[in-house]
C-alpha cells in the first residue's frame, strides 16, 4: 500500500471538494487492499464527514467500484455509499481516488460479540435480502471478474462454463496458500476441490456477485429492523452462479460463527428466507449438493488473506488459524468421504 500523506488529502479536497476552514482524517479500519481515509473538514463552522479512496498501487480495476456503486444504486435497494466525487486522472498529483459519503454505522464485525439472537435473525436476513435483490436485477452473458472499459462495465477473461471459472479460481487460492501458515493443507485442498467438482453446473445465468461480502464489509446500527446501513468494498466483483454467494454468505455469517446445530438451522431459514423476498429459491437438489465446495473455496480464499487480517503478535492469531485448520478438516472430510 502506498504511502499517503495529508498533502494528499489536502489535494483532493482542493480539487474536489467545498471551501473548507479545516479538515482532519484517519485510516478507515480494516482497510487491506487500499487506501481508505475517514476526513473530516469544517464548512461554514459546520462538521461534514466523507470517505477518500486512494487507487492501490497495481490495481487495474479500480475504476469499476464507484461505477458498480452508481449501478447498484440505481437499480436495487441496497445501502451502498453515495458517490461523490471520482477523479480517474486528478490534475493534482495523487492516485486516482473517489469520495463517498459517510454512512453512519459500526463495523459487523466488531459487533459480533454482543449482537443477541435477536440481532443476529435480523442481520442475517437483510443479508439475505441483500443478496437476493443483488441476483435479481442484474445478469450477464459470460462468468468472469468485473473490470471498466471505454467506461462500460465489462468481463474481463470470460468464461461460459461456470464449473471451468470457478475451479479456477479456487486452484488460484490452494496456489496461494504456500504464502500462508496453511501451506500443509496445500496437497488436501487439491483432492477435496476435485472430489466436489463434478457436482458444480456447467451453466446457469450470470449474476452481479459481491466477492468479499464478509462482516469486515458490512456497515450496521443494531438497534434498527434493518440493521445493515451500507455494503462496502466493491472491487472485488464477479459475474457467477448466485449459488455460490449464497453459500458463501452461509459460510461467513452461520457456519463459521456458530456451533450449535439448532441456531445454525434457524438462521439458515432466516438466510433463505430473505433472499426469497427477490428470488424463488429450494436449498435441496442442486444448491446442496454443491453448498460444500463453494464453502471450501470461500474458507481457502480466507486463509489466503490470514497474514492481512491477523498481526504477528495478534492475540486472536492463533485461536483464528486453529478455527481455520478446523473447518478445513470438516468441509474436506464432507467432499473426500
Amino acid at each position: 500500500m502506498q504511502s499517503t500523506s495529508a498533502g494528499d488529502i489536502r489535494a483532493v479536497l482542493e480539487e474536489s471538494g467545498p471551501d473548507y476552514e479545516e479538515f482532519s482524517f484517519e485510516p478507515a479500519a480494516g482497510g487491506i487492499r487500499a487506501d481508505v481515509f475517514l476526513v473530516t473538514l469544517v464548512v461554514e463552522g459546520t462538521e461534514y464527514e466523507v470517505v477518500v479512496k486512494f487507487k492501490p498501487e497495481g490495481d487495474d480495476r479500480f475504476a469499476v467500484e464507484p461505477r458498480l456503486h452508481e449501478y447498484v444504486a440505481d437499480r436495487m435497494d441496497i445501502p451502498v455509499p453515495r458517490i461523490l466525487v471520482f477523479e480517474q486522472e486528478p490534475e493534482a498529483d495523487v492516485p486516482p481516488y473517489f469520495v463517498t459519503e459517510r454512512v453512519r454505522g459500526e463495523n459487523l464485525a466488531d459487533r459480533y460479540g454482543e449482537m443477541t439472537d435477536d440481532d443476529w435473525d435480523r442481520v442475517v436476513t437483510q443479508v439475505g435480502t441483500i443478496l437476493g435483490d443483488l441476483h435479481d436485477g442484474i445478469a450477464f452473458e459470460a462468468f468472469g471478474r468485473l473490470m471498466l472499459y471505454d467506461d462500460r462495465i465489462t468481463i474481463r477473461n470470460w468464461r461460459g462454463n461456470w464449473r471451468e471459472y470457478f475451479g479456477d479460481l479456487t486452484r488460484g487460492h490452494i496456489d496461494y496458500l504456500d504464502r500462508t501458515p496453511f501451506s500443509g493443507v496445500q496437497s488436501r485442498a487439491g483432492e477435496a476441490l476435485e472430489a466436489g467438482l463434478g457436482a458444480v453446473p456447467e451453466d446457469g445465468v450470470p449474476r452481479l456477485v459481491h466477492d468479499d461480502f464478509q462482516p469486515t464489509n458490512l456497515l450496521c446500527l443494531l438497534d434498527r429492523e434493518e440493521p445493515i446501513t451500507a455494503v462496502l468494498d466493491w472491487q472485488d466483483t464477479l459475474a457467477a452462479h448466485p449459488d455460490y454467494q449464497l453459500a458463501q454468505a452461509e459460510f461467513l455469517y452461520i457456519d463459521s460463527t456458530f456451533d450449535d446445530p439448532e441456531t445454525c438451522e434457524r438462521l439458515r431459514e432466516r438466510l433463505y428466507d430473505g433472499y426469497r423476498q427477490h428470488r424463488e429459491f429450494d436449498p435441496d437438489g442442486s444448491y446442496e449438493a454443491c453448498k460444500t465446495v463453494y464453502q471450501l473455496s470461500t474458507l481457502l480464499w480466507r486463509m489466503t488473506g490470514f497474514a492481512d487480517a491477523f498481526d504477528e503478535d495478534d492475540l486472536g492469531r492463533a485461536r483464528a488459524e486453529f478455527q481455520y485448520r478446523q473447518q478445513f478438516d470438516r468441509l474436506a472430510d464432507r467432499l473426500l468421504d
